[in-house]
């Protein structure tokens, strides 16, 4: 195991990105030598500021071109929208790209992003690597390390569980469609149902993994509830009739069976606030595998004495990729995707 230092760029500091920010400052693996941010009103200020952290001794900045001219082993890229010609910039220009914004496994969808990434790492000598929670780790490696103990595997099912009034921004109310009419909200397009492809890639790496080949994705109909009465939030409430909670569901067939199922489960209130009345328990990630033996995961944050939980999803999402950065940093140059790297082996996160 190497135990150089490596230096890095954080390449944006929304929610995923301030916990690089607090990670890389803490961590004594990682050198953090700049910071590149879209809000003007960050620009000037010391990282740690924006991170909610002391000072770390960068300044943000809000210039490509002076990023992009800095000496750094790799640079963690958290927009939530990946930029394929902005990544490969990056990766001629000798940096490392680990990312927890898209092409987590290579599929049809992704071939010409996924074709010009391996052309960038090949003319810098870098290498590209996509993590997170979900897709990158719940979806994909849970199921595949849960299978190294089955001896019988006939469905991999996951389910997704956000309450996102207490473990997510309030972004999340407007751009989710929370609080819609439920008749307009079924007849449009939905944030999950646009992402389809990106889950479907975490379904590819679970069928690779397991050696067999996925003939079709599909989406259920998409269900919501409604609110039974106003559930108020801070900037305001979900007002009762709107849609309060909304369930997607997508499948990977293989050989006429459905082998891969996924749920995304996101809510504003609980049973007795919705119709119909779901009651999808706490904020987690559970994986179940029917099988020969049958076997259950549950992840969530940690439950305190008092019955409380904070969901850690921003953490999880940064840390799952920032974890693999020295392993990247260290491969041969290419797009590599969890079964390219194997078990990786986190450093510096014990310390005393």
């Amino acid at each position: 195991m190497s135990e150089r230092t490596y230096r890095v760029i954080q390449w944006m500091t929304g929610d995923v990105g301030q916990v690089g920010v607090r990670h890389f400052a803490q961590c004594p693996v990682f050198d953090l030598v700049g910071v590149l941010v879209h809000n003007k009103d960050k620009v000037g200020k010391d990282a740690g500021e924006i991170a909610g952290v002391a000072p770390v001794g960068v300044t943000a900045t809000d210039d490509v071109e002076s990023i992009i001219g800095l000496d750094a082993d790799c640079v963690f890229y958290t927009p939530v929208i990946m930029d394929v010609d902005t990544v490969c910039r990056l990766l001629r220009s000798g940096k490392n790209v680990v990312t927890t914004s898209g092409f987590f496994h290579p599929t049809e969808k992704f071939r010409d992003g996924g074709d010009k990434i391996r052309a960038a790492c090949q003319e810098g000598g870098t290498s590209f690597h996509a993590g997170g929670i979900h897709p990158g780790y719940a979806g994909d490696i849970l199921p595949l390390t849960l299978a190294r103990v089955t001896s019988r595997i006939d469905k991999v099912e996951l389910w997704e569980v956000v309450n996102v009034l207490t473990d997510a921004p309030m972004d999340h109310i407007d751009w989710m469609g929370f609080g819609k009419d439920k008749d307009q909200f079924l007849s449009e397009p939905t944030i999950l149902g646009l992402g389809i492809p990106f889950f479907a890639q975490s379904m590819q790496m679970v069928a690779d993994g397991l050696g067999v080949r996925i003939d079709d994705v599909t989406a259920a109909d998409v269900k919501a509830a409604v609110a039974t009465e106003d559930i108020p939030h801070a900037e305001g409430a979900i007002a009762r009739g709107t849609v309060a909670a909304q369930h997607h569901e997508w499948t990977a067939w293989v050989d006429g069976n459905p082998l891969i199922v996924y749920h995304a489960i996101y809510l504003t209130g609980g049973p007795d606030q919705l119709d119909p009345a779901w009651d999808w328990g706490r904020t987690r990630y559970r994986v179940v595998i029917e099988g020969d033996p049958s076997t259950e995961l549950t992840m969530h944050g940690l439950v305190r004495a008092d019955g409380t939980m904070t969901h850690p999803g921003y953490d999880w999402t940064a840390m799952g990729a920032i974890n693999a950065i020295p392993d990247v940093c260290d491969a041969p140059p290419g797009w590599l995707t969890h079964l390219d790297l194997g078990l990786v082996a986190p450093r510096g996160l014990v310390r005393t």
